[in-house]
């Protein structure tokens, strides 16, 4: 009697243990659903997301198919090019070395790399002849402007003057023009670029070799790096355009396809991760710089990265200059702000993520946002142009909010 009684208890504080366990979990139809139902619909190829909290995976999921031509099922650790969510990690690398006492955020950062000295800044340019008018800029970039896009660089795809901009004869600009004096205004370029190789030049380090010592191999994120090994080419997630300019268009591969190797990495783009691995580097932020074992960064320094570090300047949604993207519609124009490598958001979205929540993407239609108040934060990958293709941004969209519906809504109006 006595050991059927103990069975007995036993049984049930494991059922109770797991009741609680599966009640503490998000409700994974619906996030299933949204994901799953996008792919069925035709909106996007193929997809795979993840959500975590500070513990521990809370979802992961893949639907779809990784390339368009053979059909290849999508795979929960499919490879794919995050582009420029290579940024957050570079925007971390650089703030190790600050917190190390090896340059500092006012720094000019010509004191570390000379050629940026007193960049040409436009002071006209006309669209319909390409004439244009260059003056030294006055104002130095500092290390804050870098990692905070106002310092005055831009790309091609977000300024139609970059676009056009065609150096006269005998004429070379390696960076820049810029398109204001630096701390005027934000705009999305390549300031991530000029960090990543500040990283390089103060910890006398290659990038790649620098992201795996002091981020990577800390944080077991074994499948990030910007050359692919051969053995993992399969996993690769191939790369894929709409096509033609129709928001409906097919969906193709790009031709030629991009190489496993990355001979020159920037900061600002050209990663391959997996949503497992981001997963990890999203977590370790939503713990304060740790995960496990492993700390990369002091929580006070993670605070300071998600806090408004431009002060009054605001963030505007960007119209697009060239086909690989649309516009920035996911920026709330003039109400978002930007901290020392994301995308904060300032206002409470409906039943999505909370204020001060951080954010962003890279232009093959990955995306990241980490919501610290709530202490979780979702990644979702796709792969193709253009970047914040309406379909895509919809997927999104759909994700988060059911990831949001599976947890409850206490917290979210």
């Amino acid at each position: 009697m006595k050991r059927t009684a103990t069975v007995r208890l036993a049984v049930a504080i494991a059922s109770a243990v797991f009741l609680a366990r599966a009640n503490a979990q998000p409700s994974i139809a619906a996030i299933d659903a949204a994901l799953r139902s996008a792919v069925e619909r035709g909106e996007v190829p193929g997809v795979v997301a993840l959500v975590t909290d500070r513990e521990r995976v809370l979802y992961r999921g893949a639907f779809g198919v990784a390339d368009v031509s053979s059909e290849r099922p999508m795979a929960v650790d499919s490879m794919f090019r995050i582009a420029s969510m290579t940024k957050a990690i570079s925007s971390l690398a650089l703030m190790q070395l600050v917190e190390q006492g090896k340059l500092g955020l006012e720094d000019p950062v010509d004191k570390y790399l000379p050629e940026l000295s007193k960049l040409p800044v436009f002071e006209s340019f006309d669209a319909k002849t390409g004439a244009y008018k260059l003056r030294p800029s006055t104002n130095p970039i500092t290390v804050r402007h870098v990692l905070t896009h106002t310092s005055g660089l831009g790309y091609p795809f977000t300024s139609a003057t970059l676009r056009d901009f065609k150096p006269r004869p005998g004429e070379r600009y390696a960076d820049g023009p810029l398109l204001f004096e630096p701390g005027e205004r934000w705009h999305y370029g390549t300031s991530t670029d000029i960090v990543g190789r500040l990283v390089e030049k103060v910890s006398g380090e290659k990038l790649e070799d620098y992201f795996r010592a002091h981020i990577f191999a800390p944080l077991e994120m074994t499948d990030t790096s910007y050359n692919i090994p051969e053995a993992k080419a399969g996993r690769v997630v191939a790369a894929q355009q709409r096509d033609g300019e129709q928001m409906d268009g097919e969906i193709v591969l790009q031709s030629p396809q991009p190489g496993l190797a990355v001979p020159m990495p920037i900061g600002g783009g050209g990663l391959t991760s997996t949503v497992d691995d981001y997963g990890r580097f999203v977590r370790m932020l939503l713990n304060g710089g740790a995960l496990d074992r492993a700390r990369v960064l002091k929580p006070e320094t993670v605070a300071l990265m998600g806090k408004n570090a431009i002060g009054n300047v605001s963030v505007p949604a960007l119209k697009t200059a060239l086909p690989r993207s649309e516009d920035f519609t996911f920026i709330n124009d003039g109400r978002d702000t930007w901290g020392l490598g994301f995308l904060i958001t300032v206002d409470q979205v409906p039943r999505k993520r909370s204020p001060g929540s951080l954010s962003w993407g890279g232009i093959n239609n990955t995306y990241y946002w980490i919501d610290p108040s709530r202490g979780i934060a979702g990644v979702i990958m796709m792969q193709y142009l253009p970047f914040a293709d309406a379909k895509a941004l919809a997927v999104y969209d759909a994700f988060e909010r059911a990831v949001y519906q599976s947890l409850g809504t206490a917290g979210s109006r």
